[in-house]
């Protein structure tokens, strides 16, 4: 099946049926937004995975009690760093250069001028940066789960400092951007498994320069 195809066959799942998705499936939707492009390769941001459902049943009302959390099989959270660091950008170009057999000043050039750059930005700007890229890991995962046929629903819809006290994530120094319930489409009771798709049209969609 092509990226198109699946992207025609997916939908925002608005109720899933609780059967679990297999752990082989959801390792490569895991592995696609690992592999994701980020700036600078910085990836700075995590993915948290929550199977256990009494933990899923506490996320539900930070989520507007959408019944996905509950109903899905595994529920991906995507949080961004909550600022960058001098410590985390060493720590970054640290392993880069070890795996592949570079120097470790063979990139002082680059690093001193990216820390030039971030390092002079405000907390706030740095971690809407980070949830720039964060973005960019869970687009890659939902576009995943259409090639394997997994049932996904992007949720920004959770109150998110709740979600972090919760989580400890502020403790570690990130914060929940969006969530991604993994499952399968309960085809009896969604009201939206058989509508349409519907997307603007491609002459409003695209603008072109020749």
């Amino acid at each position: 099946m092509s990226l198109i195809d699946a992207l025609n066959w997916r939908y925002a799942v608005k109720k899933m049926n609780g059967q679990p998705v297999e752990q082989e499936k959801v390792d490569k939707i895991i592995a696609a937004a690992h592999l994701a492009p980020t700036s600078s390769g910085l990836q700075p941001f995590k993915v948290i995975v929550v199977t256990n459902q009494e933990l899923k049943e506490k996320i539900a009302p930070i989520a507007y009690n959408q019944s996905q959390v509950i109903d899905s099989s595994h529920l991906l959270i995507f949080a961004a760093n909550e600022n960058y660091t001098e410590e985390g950008i060493d720590a970054v170009f640290s392993r880069m250069n070890a795996e592949r057999g570079l120097p470790e000043s063979g990139t002082d050039a680059y690093k001193a001028q990216l820390k030039g750059m971030v390092l002079s930005r405000t907390a706030e700007e740095n971690f809407n940066h980070a949830a720039r890229q964060a973005y960019i890991g869970f687009g890659i995962a939902i576009a995943e789960a259409a090639l394997l046929k997994v049932d996904a629903t992007p949720m920004e819809g959770f109150n998110g400092p709740a979600l972090d006290e919760l989580l400890g994530l502020d403790k570690k120094g990130l914060k929940s951007v969006t969530l991604l319930p993994l499952g399968n489409r309960d085809e009896a009771g969604d009201w939206l498994v058989n509508l349409k798709k519907v997307r603007s049209p491609k002459e409003e969609f695209l603008i072109e320069f020749k």
